[in-house]
C-alpha cells in the first residue's frame, strides 16, 4: 500500500514537473545557468554514491538505513551550484541503468521497473530538502527531467 501512495505522489509530481517544463522552457539546455553544469566545460559530475545506494534501496521498498540518507542528502548539498544537482541525478540514473544493462521496458532490479526509480531518483531533492531551482519559486522540488522518457 505505501509503494502505491509513494507511486501516485510521485507520478503527480511528474505532471506537474511536465507543465512546468514546456511553460518555461526548462528542456533547453543549450544556454542558461545549467549550462555550468556541462562536463565539456571542466565541470565535475558528482558521482553520488550514497544516493544511488538510497534510491535502490527505496525502488524494491527496502527500509533506507538513517546513515544512506544522511549521506545521500549531504552528498547532494555539497553540489556548490544548485543548478547542477538535477544534472548529476541523472548522470547517475544514467550509469546505474549502464552498470545493470537496463534497456527500455525492463526491472532495474527484481521488484523495481526503471520508470519507478526514475521517479524515486528525480524526487530525492524533495526527500532531502535539498534546494533546486524550480520556476515556480520553490525552493525544493522534483527535478524536472522525470517527466521525459529519454533520461
Amino acid at each position: 500500500m505505501w509503494m502505491k501512495t509513494v507511486f501516485w505522489g510521485l507520478l503527480l509530481f511528474m505532471l506537474v514537473a511536465t507543465t512546468m517544463a514546456v511553460e518555461y522552457g526548462a528542456r533547453s539546455h543549450n544556454s542558461g545557468p545549467w549550462s555550468w553544469c556541462d562536463p565539456a566545460t571542466g565541470y565535475k559530475v558528482s558521482a553520488l554514491t550514497g544516493c544511488r545506494a538510497m534510491v535502490k534501496l527505496q525502488c524494491v521498498g527496502s527500509q533506507v538505513p538513517e546513515a544512506v540518507l544522511r549521506d545521500c542528502c549531504q552528498q547532494l548539498a555539497d553540489i556548490n551550484n544548485e543548478w547542477c544537482r538535477c544534472g548529476d541525478l541523472s548522470s547517475m540514473l544514467r550509469s546505474v541503468y549502464q552498470e545493470l544493462g537496463v534497456r527500455e521496458g525492463k526491472e532495474v532490479l527484481p521488484g523495481c521497473r526503471k520508470e519507478v526509480m526514475k521517479l524515486t531518483v528525480a524526487s530525492v531533492p524533495e526527500v532531502c530538502k535539498v534546494p533546486i531551482p524550480n520556476p515556480s519559486g520553490d525552493r525544493a522540488g522534483v527535478c524536472y527531467w522525470a517527466a521525459y522518457p529519454d533520461t
